[in-house]
C-alpha cells in the first residue's frame, strides 16, 4: 500500500517534503498558520479546505490530509486564530478564548476568499467539531460558498448536565461573576473529566491519540488547555444562531454530517436534527465503536469514515471526465 495511506506513525508525525507551511495575515494583521498539499501530477480532482476543532492543530490530521491529496485533491488546512500556532487571545497561553465567534467567521471569510481564488475547483469545505460548527455557520451566513461541505462530529450542541435551554444563560452568569477569560474547567476536554481519561472521550486508537502528545512535545507552541467561560457563553450563543428557524433550511450546498451516537462531547441529537433540516444533508453515524475524533479513530471505523467521505464527494462533486 502507498505509504501515504498505510496509517503509520511516519505519515502522522512528519510534514511531507511536498507540503508547504506558512503564516498568512488576516485583514486586521493577525497571522494564522496554513499548510497545503498538492496532489500527484495529473490527478487534479478539486480542492479541500479543512478546519480543525477547539484546541486542535492541523498536525493531528496529517494522515487525512495526505490521503485526500493522494486521491487527487489540492488540500489545505489552517489553525484558527488563537489556536495551534496562530497565536493566543489571552495573557495565559493555555486558555482557549475568543471575544465572539463572529471573529472566526470573518477570518474564515477572508481565508476562503484567498484560498478559493488560488486553488482549482470544485471547492470543498470541511471541518471537525468546533471547526464543523464554524464551517456550517459560515456557509449559512454566506461567508463561504463551497460546492460541497463535510462535517466531522460538528459542534451543534453540547453533552452536558446543563439543559440546552439554559446553557447560554448559565454562560452569561459565569462570565458576570468572575473574569470571563478564566478557564471554564481545569483539565481534559470537558468539565468533570480527568486528564488521564481524555483519550476515552476522543478515540479508541491509542497510537493516534499519542500523535497529538508527540506533536505538542515537538512543537510546544501548539499546547493549549480548556476554554474560557467567555468561549463557553459565545459558543452557546453561536449554536443558538444555527438553531433559528430558516437558517439551515437555506443552505443549498450538499452537506455530509458524520457523527458518533455515543459522542461524549458534542450532541448526537443536535447533529441528527441539523441533518434533517438541511435540504441536501446526508448523515452517516456510528455506534459505540466510535468516539468524537472520527478522523482519528481505530482503523475499522476510520476506513468507513474516509470511504463515506469519498462516496459523498463522488456524488456531490463528480470528477470531470478526462
Amino acid at each position: 500500500m502507498n505509504a501515504v495511506l498505510d496509517g503509520s506513525c511516519d505519515v502522522r508525525r512528519t510534514i511531507p517534503a511536498t507540503a508547504r507551511e506558512w503564516r498568512w495575515a488576516l485583514p486586521d494583521g493577525h497571522e494564522v498558520r496554513r499548510i497545503s498539499f498538492a496532489p500527484p501530477a495529473g490527478r487534479a480532482r478539486g480542492s479541500i479546505l479543512f478546519m480543525p476543532g477547539r484546541a486542535d492543530f492541523y498536525e493531528k490530521y496529517l494522515e487525512t490530509l495526505a490521503e485526500w491529496a493522494a486521491a487527487g485533491w489540492h488540500v489545505s488546512a489552517a489553525d484558527w486564530r488563537g489556536q495551534g500556532a496562530s497565536g493566543r487571545m489571552t495573557p495565559d497561553p493555555m486558555v482557549g478564548d475568543i471575544a465572539d465567534f463572529s471573529i472566526w467567521i470573518a477570518d474564515l471569510r477572508a481565508l476562503w476568499s484567498d484560498w478559493a481564488r488560488t486553488t482549482p475547483g470544485p471547492h470543498v469545505l470541511a471541518g471537525h467539531s468546533m471547526g464543523g460548527h464554524l464551517v456550517l455557520r459560515a456557509v449559512a451566513e454566506g461567508a463561504a460558498s463551497p460546492d460541497a461541505v463535510v462535517l466531522s462530529a460538528p459542534m451543534l450542541g453540547f453533552v452536558t448536565a446543563i439543559p440546552q435551554f439554559v446553557q447560554h444563560i448559565y454562560g452569561k452568569i459565569m462570565c458576570r461573576i468572575g473574569n470571563p477569560e478564566r478557564m471554564a474547567w481545569k483539565t481534559s476536554e470537558k468539565p468533570g473529566s480527568a486528564s488521564n481519561d481524555r483519550m476515552n472521550l476522543l478515540t479508541h486508537d491509542s497510537d493516534r491519540y499519542s500523535d497529538e502528545l508527540w506533536w505538542r512535545a515537538a512543537r510546544p507552541e501548539l499546547e493549549i488547555g480548556p476554554a474560557s467561560w467567555r468561549w463557553v457563553e459565545r459558543a452557546a450563543a453561536s449554536i443558538e444562531s444555527l438553531r433559528a428557524r430558516g437558517v439551515l433550511e437555506a443552505v443549498m450546498a450538499p452537506v455530509l454530517l458524520l457523527a458518533a451516537k455515543r459522542d461524549a462531547l458534542v450532541s448526537w441529537p443536535a447533529i441528527e436534527q441539523a441533518a434533517d433540516r438541511l435540504p441536501r444533508g446526508e448523515l452517516v453515524a456510528w455506534g459505540p465503536e466510535a468516539r468524537h475524533e472520527l478522523l482519528r479513530e481505530a482503523d475499522p471505523v476510520r476506513r468507513q469514515v474516509m470511504a463515506a467521505i469519498g462516496s459523498f464527494l463522488d456524488r456531490a462533486v463528480p470528477a470531470k471526465a478526462v
